[in-house]
């Protein structure tokens, strides 16, 4: 019988130890995707920012307009697959 308790014992903190050190983990995760995303954002927002000004100096036919704007587009497909990744591993999680 102690046999038996011991080993119940060791299978539960084993299990709880698992359980326990797995939630800091989401957590992190949570953060890199969140910091992720902010880096997205700030990555369109300065193509954004690149492609008016080229259109504003160039013209918005020019060359330069042009390579702004397939750059910026570039960064948001970046950015979408990032995003779908994250809804998969969301997915993956429930």
């Amino acid at each position: 019988m102690t046999r038996t308790i011991r080993i119940l014992c060791v299978a539960s903190l084993t299990i709880v130890g698992l359980v326990g050190s797995s939630l800091p983990a989401r957590a992190d995760d949570r953060d890199e995707r969140h910091e992720r995303h902010e880096k997205c954002e700030r990555q369109i927002r300065q193509a954004e920012d690149k492609l008016h000004d080229a259109i504003r100096r160039h013209g918005e036919g020019s060359r330069q307009a042009h390579r702004r704007h397939e750059q910026l587009e570039e960064v948001k497909r970046r950015c979408g697959d990032h995003d779908r990744d994250h809804h998969d591993d969301d997915r993956d999680h429930h």
